[in-house]
């Protein structure tokens, strides 16, 4: 369970146990992400369904606080040195990294956390409205297989976090998290779409940096949050 406590730690902002963390235990911690996405689930969908007997604004401005509160922000953050890397991209290579490696935050990354938590509002609000909670439950834990996939099989761009994860994935953490989400897909249908979109942030990463760094990580998980909300709400309406 050392694990676990050190990926919550690391995934969260949530009080742990104090445990002694090397760069081997830390790199192993990976394995529990799909973990923390779930307990990160749990937090929300409580929240939601907590607010919801107000109206389903109200519960969906009280997930995404909690979304973003539990998280600290980590995976927004990823996503905003993403999208200003990508606005210079039409530049050069080097440009695109020196701005991957910048720590302030530019015009496109403020664009693109602007229109991300507006989007997450939206369809948590239509996912509450729907009752599908337990979908909002599940679809943390499956976004966070993404970083399983891509650390294993996608070469890191730098010595960073991403290069620690890479040979730290088993093929079996794979497998047994792929069986998980199965399982999941009961409640959510929908989420049978997460190896694709999975595979698609791999590949667009892939051709856009050239390898997967730490912030490339934290937008995969992000865009593919959201795009496995909006899944969810087409599933329910055209079924």
């Amino acid at each position: 369970m050392r694990g676990l406590v050190i990926a919550i730690q690391f995934l969260t902002s949530l009080p742990t146990p104090k445990v002694r963390s090397d760069d081997l235990s830390f790199a192993r911690s990976m394995r529990w992400f799909p973990a923390v996405g779930l307990l990160i689930g749990v937090l929300i969908g409580g929240a939601a369904w907590a607010a919801y007997h107000a109206d389903a604004w109200t519960g969906a401005l009280a997930a995404l606080v909690i979304w973003v509160a539990v998280t600290g922000a980590l995976h927004l953050d990823g996503l905003s040195d993403f999208a200003d890397a990508s606005g210079a991209a039409h530049k050069d290579r080097e440009r695109l990294l020196a701005v991957l490696s910048d720590p302030h935050i530019g015009s496109f990354g403020v664009v693109a956390i602007g229109v991300q938590l507006i989007a997450k509002l939206v369809l948590l609000h239509g996912l509450i409205e729907a009752s599908l909670f337990r979908a909002i439950i599940v679809i943390p834990f499956a976004a966070r297989l993404g970083p399983l996939a891509w650390a294993r099989w996608l070469p890191p761009l730098h010595e960073g976090l991403a290069a620690r994860f890479r040979f730290a994935i088993r093929p079996f953490d794979i497998v047994t998290w792929s069986i998980a989400l199965l399982a999941a897909s009961i409640c959510a249908p929908a989420l049978a779409l997460t190896p694709l979109l999975i595979v698609l942030w791999g590949w667009w990463t892939m051709r856009t940096l050239g390898g997967i760094s730490g912030d490339s990580h934290g937008a995969g998980i992000e865009l593919t949050e959201t795009s496995l909300l909006f899944a969810v709400l087409i599933y329910k309406h055209i079924l």
